[in-house]
């Protein structure tokens, strides 16, 4: 009796171990590749699932999110012989897990290994200046490598980065040394290029300034030449009509006269000198037969009025 019980929980025990293997749980970001009596039957993917205990297995676990795979730094030579150093990231995800388990034996081990030959083959078309500024390009040209060998894997190669590019010492102080000649030469033809500018500037706005100067000496000559033109005018039209007053009234050359010799008297009554004797205008008449009147002018002034 004691071991008909042993044995119906022996296969209750086993019951539950089958049953307990048969049951398999994939978390959301991973997928199971399973072989029936060792050959592939189907992959499985995130929830719930049952399989036959003993006849399917787990041939692999896959995880669907990137996976980064390291490449180490090694030794690259340029275009130009220069042994450089270099290291990166490659970013990769699975996208059929089939592919990934019977494709390559280790796909990881598998894209590490060719990331590091397309880099040396890069990188050895280009000198150590082009490698330098253009790590865009490379990173371009390596991942359309890793792509193209990678998509026969089932794995998809989505970006890759070169973490560091070292040179050599002396190759670092060669270049330091060189940028430090190119700067000085930038410098240089900058302030050669702002000495030209300012002297063309110069050189322009005296151009200008005589320019403006000469117009306005033109202009100032316009204005004095239509001013005299303007005064002459006046005084032609002033003659005229003097002409034309004294034809019409005779006494108005009496008055005009006898307004000069008013304007005159004024200004010698404003000397203060005593040596002048002021004559009527019809006494003169009589100066030339009065020889005793020039004995006493001497050197006195005789003013008419």
């Amino acid at each position: 009796m004691e071991a008909v019980s042993a044995i119906s929980i022996a296969i209750i025990v086993a019951v539950l171990i089958i049953i307990v293997k048969g049951i398999k749980i994939v978390p959301q970001s991973r997928a199971y590749v399973i072989e029936r009596l060792g050959k592939y039957n189907r992959t499985i993917e995130g929830g719930f699932h049952v399989i036959i205990p003993i006849v399917d297995s787990v041939a692999m676990a896959v995880t669907k999110q990137e996976q980064i795979i390291d490449i180490p730094q090694q030794s690259v030579i340029t275009k130009d012989n220069v042994n450089i150093s270099v290291d990166g990231l490659v970013f990769i995800q699975v996208e059929n897990a089939k592919m990934a388990a019977y494709g390559v034996v280790d796909f990881k081990r598998a894209i590490a290994n060719l990331a590091t030959t397309s880099l040396r083959a890069e990188i050895g078309q280009l000198a150590l200046d082009e490698t330098l500024s253009s790590r865009d390009t490379l990173n371009r040209s390596i991942l359309t490598a890793l792509d193209e060998a990678s998509q026969k894997w089932g794995i998809k190669t989505m970006r890759v980065e070169l973490r560091d590019i070292s040179v050599p010492v002396e190759i670092e102080e060669a270049m330091n040394l060189q940028m430090k000649a190119e700067r000085e030469k930038r410098a240089i033809e900058l302030t050669a290029t702002a000495n030209k500018e300012a002297t063309i500037r110069e050189a322009e706005g005296q151009r200008q300034k005589a320019f403006l100067e000469a117009e306005a000496i033109e202009r100032m000559a316009d204005a004095s030449k239509y001013e005299q033109e303007k005064t002459a005018e006046g005084q032609a039209k002033g003659m005229e009509m003097i002409n034309m007053a004294m034809g019409a009234n005779p006494q108005a050359a009496e008055f005009l006269l006898a307004k000069d010799r008013v304007a005159a008297f004024n200004e010698m009554a404003k000397n203060e000198s005593n040596d002048k004797v002021i004559v009527p205008y019809e006494a003169t008449e009589f100066i030339g037969s009065l020889s005793i009147l020039k004995d006493m002018l001497g050197s006195k002034k005789v003013v008419e009025l």
